[in-house]
């Protein structure tokens, strides 16, 4: 009877995951078909490492990455901050913090375009740095204001009635204490960032493309084994860095 219970969840899985180790399999064959498996072999890894192209928009994508990485930890890790202590009895500005998260992508990136038309700014690298931020910026705030939830303010209380300023108390009592959150919220931030396509799409200019982009523009000819084995190195990373951000997570409830 368990068993009979447990067939959906499997199905399930199966009908999720079974595209994905196709994908991971086909990029491993030795044909050019990328349909037709007819033996093993690595050539297509080596093929990818030889496209200009790809090399191009993947040194794009970690730019982007990195740097809204960087700019998201830091401006959602204070933002939550902000919200935790100063209004804490709110509804309306949690909820505004977390809403590049919840609309649709299409959505914010036709609000950033608008926006970056209103303001008259050249399209670039800079300008899908900054949508990844406003994007990430919402998820960093969610995780660390998860972790905060979790921290005994005394802490704080103690440490200002030894003489310590807010600054102090700040760097050496608070921002120690969320550090796991911080790195949960940033790992995650990377991936969403590093896989991220309609955002980019809209505000990338047309000489700095990045990965996702520069998949898109090869799939319109069709599927071959070096997008299959580009997909798989992307899934490797982006399953990677999930499961650092789950266990940091998990550290985060167990402190």
């Amino acid at each position: 009877m368990r068993r009979a219970t447990l067939l959906p969840l499997w199905l399930t899985y199966a009908f999720l995951y079974t595209p994905v180790v196709v994908l991971v399999v086909m990029s491993f064959n030795r044909s050019d078909s990328p349909y037709q498996l007819s033996g093993f072999s690595t050539a297509w890894y080596g093929t990818l490492a030889g496209d200009d192209e790809v090399l191009r928009g993947l040194a794009n994508t970690l730019i982007v990455a990195a740097g809204a990485t960087a700019l998201s930890t830091l401006l959602g890790t204070l933002l939550a901050v902000g919200l935790a202590r100063h209004a804490s009895r709110s509804r309306l500005l949690p909820a505004l913090s977390v809403l590049p998260a919840v609309l649709p992508d299409i959505v914010l990136a036709i609000g950033l375009l608008a926006f970056y038309s209103l303001v008259s700014a050249t399209l670039g690298l800079q300008s899908v740095l900054l949508a990844h931020t406003v994007f990430g910026l919402a998820f960093v705030t969610a995780v660390v204001r998860t972790r905060i939830a979790h921290v005994d303010p005394s802490l704080e209380d103690a440490s200002r009635d030894l003489g310590a300023g807010e600054v102090t108390t700040f760097l050496r009592i608070t921002l120690p204490t969320l550090a796991p959150g911080i790195v949960a919220g940033a790992l995650l931030t990377f991936t969403l960032s590093l896989d991220e396509f309609v955002i980019a799409f809209f505000t990338a200019g047309p000489k700095d493309p990045t990965l996702p982009i520069v998949i898109y523009s090869m799939i319109r000819f069709g599927v071959t084994p070096e997008i299959n084995a580009l997909a798989t190195l992307l899934l490797t990373v982006s399953f990677t860095v999930v499961i650092a951000a789950q266990r940091v997570s998990r550290l985060t409830e167990a402190l």
